[in-house]
């Protein structure tokens, strides 16, 4: 019988390997019963089964992953052991980088991964100003007229127009943030979709449509040359690529504009909505980033980063990381056999008391104090690890905390409700409106 170990805890390795332990069928059928979440049968098992455990939905097993030794195996180590299969949003970014897999995956990647590092963030550095800029000064006309704003939409918002402006060089109209508000409908919508293919595009037809329209005007503006107030932006890259590489289509630069909408706002969107209910709960950690420094002090930006950070370990961006095993494989331990389905879950990761000091406790102080985080690259990774981790990361951070140096010290927003459960889709997002008046 299987040694099971507490969560975080790993058994020691065996050269043969044992059998994953697997959840209580009777406990299984509980949860099915009441109609919990996902999350909350992934707790189960991360709970009584330790940091690599298994579970059966179906005739075969699924193996939870949440050990950092297990994760750093699976996502960095061994990615051609374990590989990505359809993604859940394939409907909607198409073969976008997100979902490309083997060597289409490979040049994909190469060509964006120089955009989101090093010269070419500093490309985007004044485009997300000013976007932050614009939000600084809508806020401060609401704060004047006492209107009452949804904070969620505020963040969709404003990480719209910076992932505008960087892909387009255009800032973002009313227009096309009105048609673009087909993307999150969808993201929301996905859980949910019938599993019948033909099905599901009707579901989301009208959706689709949009979203297409706007990447179709945005393609065919940049192919006529148009540069934007702010530039050239991310799509001429593509556009670029597109005369000396033949798999660049226009439907494969629709796919990767759909793709970099989606990853570039949704997430940034709902990491920061996250932040503001949690300062809301949590104030002080809002009075100590500002008193950490003088405005624009490199000391108060690594508290304000430290904000992000800490509400990312809460709420990943990436919260469940599928994959699926193409070979036979011992796991820290334990017999994987090929054609297994293995969920990575940073969710559980971030909270698992065997890792982090009270780990229920908001505490951004975790990063910016020498020893109080684990340092294991399995313990923290809200935007995946190895290959394919996020390639926005930098984008992502640098986004965040520019709208925060300009919003904290002026406004602290008083939520007339606050969403009572989160809402466990593409991300972890906030299951309700936000509605709040700016105070100052």
């Amino acid at each position: 019988m299987a040694t099971h170990a507490r969560p975080g805890s790993l058994p020691s390795p065996s050269p043969t390997g044992r059998r994953v332990p697997e959840l209580d069928p009777a406990l299984v059928g509980q949860w099915q019963a009441g109609g919990g979440d996902l999350i909350d049968l992934f707790a189960q098992a991360h709970e009584r089964l330790g940091g690599v455990a298994a579970f059966r939905l179906g005739p075969r097993p699924t193996v939870l992953v949440t050990a950092p030794q297990a994760v750093q195996h699976v996502l960095a180590l061994h990615p051609g052991r374990y590989v990505k299969r359809s993604h859940r949003a394939r409907l909607l970014i198409g073969d976008g980088v997100l979902s490309a897999t083997g060597e289409a995956w490979q040049r994909q990647r190469r060509l964006l991964q120089s955009q989101f590092t090093g010269r070419g963030m500093r490309r985007y550095e004044e485009r997300i100003t000013e976007a932050a800029r614009i939000t600084a000064a809508r806020w401060a006309g609401f704060a004047r007229t006492g209107k009452v704003v949804d904070v969620g939409d505020e963040m969709r918002r404003f990480a719209l127009d910076t992932i505008w402006r960087s892909l387009t060089g255009h800032p973002l109209d009313p227009g096309t943030e009105r048609e673009l508000a087909a993307v999150p409908a969808v993201v929301a919508a996905l859980p949910s979709l019938p599993a019948d293919g033909a099905a599901v595009q009707g579901a989301v037809a009208a959706e689709l449509a949009r979203i297409d329209a706007v990447a179709s005007h945005a393609i065919a503006a940049a192919h006529d040359g148009e540069a934007g107030p702010d530039g050239l932006g991310l799509l001429h890259v593509l556009l670029e690529a597109a005369g000396t590489r033949p798999e660049y289509t226009d439907r494969l630069i629709r796919d990767e504009l759909v793709t970099l909408l989606v990853a570039g706002h949704e997430t940034t969107a709902t990491t920061l909505t996250w932040l503001y209910l949690l300062l809301d709960r949590n104030p002080e950690a809002r009075e100590q980033a500002l008193a950490a420094g003088a405005e624009g002090s490199p000391q108060r930006r690594q508290a304000v980063q430290a904000l992000v950070h800490e509400t990312l370990r809460f709420y990943p961006s990436a919260w469940i990381l599928p994959r699926c095993a193409a070979e036979d494989d011992i796991l820290a331990g334990y017999e994987v056999e090929a054609g297994t389905d293995v969920l990575v879950c940073p969710y559980l990761t971030h909270r698992d008391s065997g890792l982090w000091e009270d780990p229920g406790r908001f505490d951004p102080g975790r990063f910016t104090t020498p020893g109080r985080r684990p340092t294991h690259p399995g313990s923290y990774l809200p935007f995946g690890i190895g290959p394919r981790a996020c390639l926005g990361l930098q984008f992502a951070l640098r986004e965040s905390t520019v709208l925060l140096e300009h919003l904290l010290p002026a406004h602290t927003p008083r939520f007339q409700s606050t969403p009572a459960k989160a809402a466990y889709s593409i991300t972890v997002r906030p299951d309700g409106p936000t509605p709040a008046l700016l105070g100052s």
